[in-house]
């Protein structure tokens, strides 16, 4: 795939390099000098300029493109981006902070192909967004991390917590959410866990056990 990636900042870094490691044609577009330089130096076509800017983002081969991701820190951007990327027919996902109202993500939600929230998803969201992955996948994502579907119990200590406000800590995060007959996806930010929902948890391989405790109780062993 041809991706068109706005903004080189630590998210827009790290999805170009994991995207170009898997084989995937990468272009970068940042107003930041300096952010630039290190793209330039980390070996990608980089075109310095505005995101938000046709102009910009036709210099930098969004009309051949297959996906554009508006990663920078400024929603406004991000959005324009993955508008002028939709004429395109391209794949849009955009970048939001985890802080949003719920009506201003449903709004950004219904006119992109996905929005993500880099402070739970990190770059493995990211990518996976980009490139229409399906979050009912049971894998590995790094060396480190480790990514699982879980089905709710009852009484579960997660039951009746809103997505937003589950702490895992360090060592996991919950990666996307879905009713007993629906599909996963991002989950809003005022989602709440019920019992049979599914959950998609992204943990330390070596704390994975003690993450998924926390989540659903003792009784967890084969629900993975």
């Amino acid at each position: 795939m041809k991706v068109v990636i706005v903004g080189y900042g630590r998210v827009g870094a790290r999805t170009a390099l994991v995207l170009r490691e898997e084989g995937h044609d990468v272009t970068v577009v940042d107003n930041d000098e300096r952010k630039v330089e290190r793209a330039e130096e980390a070996g990608f076509e980089v075109f310095e300029g505005d995101g938000s800017s046709e102009a910009v983002l036709r210099r930098a081969g969004v009309e051949g493109a297959d996906a554009v991701g508006g990663l920078t820190g400024d929603p406004n951007v991000n959005f324009a981006a993955c508008m002028i990327g939709k004429e395109f027919g391209c794949r849009a996902v955009m970048r939001v902070s985890e802080d949003y109202r719920q009506e201003i993500y449903e709004r950004y939600a219904d006119d992109v192909d996905d929005v993500i929230y880099p402070e739970r998803l990190g770059a493995a969201g990211a990518k996976t967004a980009l490139l229409g992955g399906d979050f009912n996948a049971v894998g590995e994502l790094t060396e480190q991390l480790r990514l699982s579907m879980l089905v709710v119990p009852e009484g579960a200590p997660v039951v009746g917590q809103k997505v937003a406000n589950v702490d895992l800590g360090p060592d996991g995060r919950i990666y996307a959410h879905g009713g007993s007959r629906e599909p996963m996806t991002i989950p809003l930010p005022g989602t709440t866990v019920e019992a049979g929902d599914r959950l998609a948890l992204v943990a330390d391989r070596d704390r994975f056990d003690d993450v998924r405790r926390v989540l659903l109780g003792e009784e967890t062993k084969g629900n993975a």
